[in-house]
């Protein structure tokens, strides 16, 4: 064991211990895939991640990402968090206001601008949500608006849109059943979102990877963003500002971007620990 530089950092607030917290391991060479995980189980949060030296020379870092349960090939609030955490350590340092991040799933590209960090969201597809009727016979009854889908962002996302906020702000779902549905068609959870007017509302689901609900969820959004792009809801130009996480006694900004046909996903992060931890 021997110390290693680490920060906890609290992403989609401006306001410290209101958005959504990742642990990031500053230093994370050296480690194995087991103790990258049991140490990912042992801080109990949605994400933890590790920085390590990027061996693409166009990546100013490379990350690795956990849940408590696995590893992830790219995530939102991690991406976002981690980044904050790095340019705050002099790790790397934007480049006329650009980061670049390599990940599983390939280059991110991050912008900073005003203080507040975006991510491009590397890729996505949307998809006939598998199962049929039983996608949204979890949700218990609440009318939706259009047909549930599936949206590949690295993790895999059932997303559904609520027909009304209120409905969505009380729902009450069976984790066990959303579960046994998205294990077995190999989605990563659900992500839930209600429209209306200028107020967007998001809630996003994955107790099979020990997540019961997250409380402010960059991938999440983006797949809601992407799901709305498919639909028409929105288009190029679009720019529209979403909450999650009050259920959860959280208050979490999720900024969404359309340029063209790719997606930006962004919002503020707050560093709410700092120091080392022995691994």
């Amino acid at each position: 064991m021997r110390a290693r530089q680490f920060s906890q950092v609290d992403v989609f607030t401006q306001v410290a211990f209101k958005g959504n917290p990742v642990a990031v391991v500053l230093d994370g060479e050296g480690l194995s895939f087991a103790e990258m995980q049991g140490f990912a189980n042992w801080t109990n949060l949605s994400e933890t991640t590790f920085v390590l030296p990027p061996s693409d020379p166009a990546a100013d870092y490379r990350v690795r990402i956990f849940t408590p349960k696995a590893e992830l090939p790219f995530a939102g609030h991690p991406t976002l968090g981690t980044a904050h955490a790095v340019l705050e350590a002099g790790i790397a340092a934007a480049q006329n206001g650009k980061l670049v991040q390599q990940c599983a799933v390939g280059l991110v590209e991050l912008t900073l601008a005003n203080g507040a960090l975006s991510f491009r969201l590397p890729r996505y597809a949307v998809n006939d949500a598998p199962g049929g009727d039983e996608a949204a016979a979890w949700i218990g009854g609440s009318a939706l608006n259009g047909p549930a889908k599936a949206v590949d962002v690295g993790p895999v996302w059932l997303i559904a849109e609520l027909a009304e906020i209120e409905a969505l702000e009380n729902l009450q779902h069976d984790p066990a059943r959303l579960t046994a549905y998205y294990e077995r068609h190999g989605l990563t959870g659900a992500t839930l979102y209600a429209a209306q007017g200028e107020r967007v509302v998001v809630r996003s689901f994955a107790p099979g990877d020990g997540i019961p609900e997250d409380p402010v969820c960059g991938s999440g959004n983006g797949a809601v963003a992407a799901y709305r792009l498919a639909l028409g809801q929105i288009g190029d130009g679009s720019a529209y500002r979403a909450s999650q996480g009050r259920q959860l006694g959280r208050d979490g900004w999720i900024d969404i971007r359309i340029d063209g046909t790719d997606i930006h996903v962004g919002g503020n992060c707050v560093t709410c620990v700092r120091g080392e931890v022995q691994l």
